[in-house]
């Protein structure tokens, strides 16, 4: 079995990810964690000393290592899906999990952190929340696309009642197996 969770950057890949593979008993990888592990670097770092073109090079060499293995719940980046040969391995190797979230709690969740290279520089300057939101959109316009492409769609917005990790996770473990 492979899982791996798409989605935007902060919609709760890395969170719900060891929380799915310790319940399954599946072995867990976070692809940005092994790119930085593998270049010895940050991937802020990697973005402005070597720039995306590099970093996807990286990402995908690394996912089609990963892929080789069985038994693992794999924390894609925001955008690795969107280069076709890894939404193809993807698709031929195992189940793909989108987790959707929207613009506003993306805003929420991106609004302080400086370890996103796409958005770094909103952060620093202090930018308005619509700027965070216009940028947002633009991105996701081009992802979506991919993003729906997955096996399956979670969206893990923060309601007013507020969902939970543990409640997402389950979510995902009965839809995984209504699949199978």
């Amino acid at each position: 079995m492979r899982i791996y969770l798409t989605g935007f950057m902060a919609s709760g890949k890395s969170t719900i990810g060891p929380i799915l593979s310790n319940v399954l008993g599946l072995e867990f990888y976070d692809l940005d964690q092994e790119i930085e592990e593998h270049e010895k670097s940050s991937i802020v770092e990697i973005f402005e000393k070597k720039g995306e073109p590099y970093f996807r090079n990286v990402e995908s060499e690394i996912l089609k290592k990963i892929a080789q293995k069985d038994n693992i719940i794999v924390s894609l980046g925001g955008g690795t899906i969107t280069i076709p040969q890894n939404l193809e391995l993807m698709k031929n190797t195992g189940k793909i999990i989108y987790l959707k979230v929207s613009p506003e709690d993306i805003y929420k969740r991106l609004k302080s952190k400086t370890d996103r290279p796409l958005f770094r520089d909103l952060v620093l300057k202090e930018a308005s929340k619509e700027d965070f939101i216009k940028r947002i959109n633009e991105l996701l316009e081009k992802r979506e696309p991919f993003y729906n492409k997955a096996d399956l769609i979670i969206d893990t917005d923060q309601t007013p009642i507020g969902i939970t990790v543990d409640t997402i996770a389950k979510k995902i473990m009965r839809l995984i197996n209504e699949k199978d």
